[in-house]
């Protein structure tokens, strides 16, 4: 390990050396100065010296920078960001990939910046969720400029997905939105179909059933969907929601349709609340003098107190 750590200091020496300047020499190499940066840089890492190593990729991109070789700075930064990741300094790692990714942009590299945000995105989503949609939505938008659009979309997923998850239903109704306009563009009509399910759960659990009903009357147009399962599903779901039928709300989220989607989206509908606690239907045969299902005076008040506030 010590062979290792002279070594990265005789070259970062050497590094600093190209950087001089003298009478004979007007300007500072930059190109070998960041050719020797690295070379410390990966003698760091292996000796485990992870803070040295950081700062070596840092000195390789600034004299890489000054040398207007910015994709080769950009690279230099996502390696300094990968130090500070395995030392789980994630937020600092991600500064570190933000600013390679707008170098590739400048560079004239937009598809490396898109997937560099995409890696940052993997890096931070374990500690903040809104920061790695963030990251998705700015890489989807990068892949979107440049008319890559199953890319983006799948960008897009990621993020409303993680929207979900944090229940900030009004942005994941925008995002599912452009996610399913993206896959109608690309004549993708199946997971237009889920999409808007998703879009229905996220309605629903919005209250918003007004929103939740246009999404299924717009989808009509699509190629396919009129008569589907997908179809014919969700309009079972929102004639018992808006009926407030407990039944065939709960038949309806616990069909292998809906328990077999993303994760997140299975949850919404497994927790699908009916509004005003929901009725049920009473499978058991009334008892004799009860009068039938709704015999009795205090039937329906009893009803009532059996299932207020069911789930699905």
């Amino acid at each position: 390990m010590a062979q290792k750590i002279n070594e990265a200091h005789e070259h970062i020496a050497k590094a600093e050396k190209y950087l001089k300047t003298s009478f004979m020499k007007w300007k500072p190499d930059y190109d070998s100065a960041a050719s020797e940066y690295a070379k410390a840089a990966v003698a760091f890492k292996n000796a485990k010296q992870l803070e040295e190593a950081k700062d070596a990729y840092l000195q390789e991109a600034e004299a890489h920078t000054n040398n207007r070789s910015l994709f080769h700075a950009a690279k230099a930064l996502e390696q300094a960001g990968m130090m500070l990741k395995d030392m789980q300094r994630l937020p600092e790692a991600v500064q570190y990939i933000e600013k390679a990714s707008m170098m590739y942009v400048e560079n004239g590299t937009p598809d490396t910046a898109a997937m560099a945000l995409d890696r940052a995105g993997k890096l931070i989503e374990p500690v903040d969720l809104s920061k790695a949609v963030d990251l998705y939505q700015r890489a989807a938008s990068v892949f979107e400029n440049e008319e890559r659009l199953r890319q983006a979309v799948e960008l897009l997923g990621k993020s409303s997905r993680l929207l979900v998850r944090q229940k900030k239903f009004d942005e994941a109704a925008v995002s599912l939105q452009k996610e399913k306009n993206m896959y109608r563009d690309i004549e993708n009509y199946p997971t237009c179909f889920k999409k808007t399910i998703a879009q229905v759960l996220v309605h629903l659990h919005r209250g918003d059933f007004v929103a939740a009903d246009k999404c299924v009357r717009e989808s009509y147009s699509i190629p396919g969907f009129s008569g589907s399962e997908d179809c014919v599903a969700l309009e079972q779901l929102l004639q018992g929601y808006d009926q407030q039928d407990e039944d065939q709300v709960s038949l309806v989220c616990n069909s292998p349709l809906f328990r077999y989607m993303d994760n997140d989206y299975a949850k919404l509908a497994l927790s699908l609340s009916v509004p005003g606690g929901g009725k049920k239907k009473k499978a058991a045969v009334a008892a004799p003098g009860d009068g039938g299902v709704n015999g009795g005076a205090a039937g329906p008040e009893e009803e009532e107190d059996d299932y207020a506030g069911g789930l699905c």
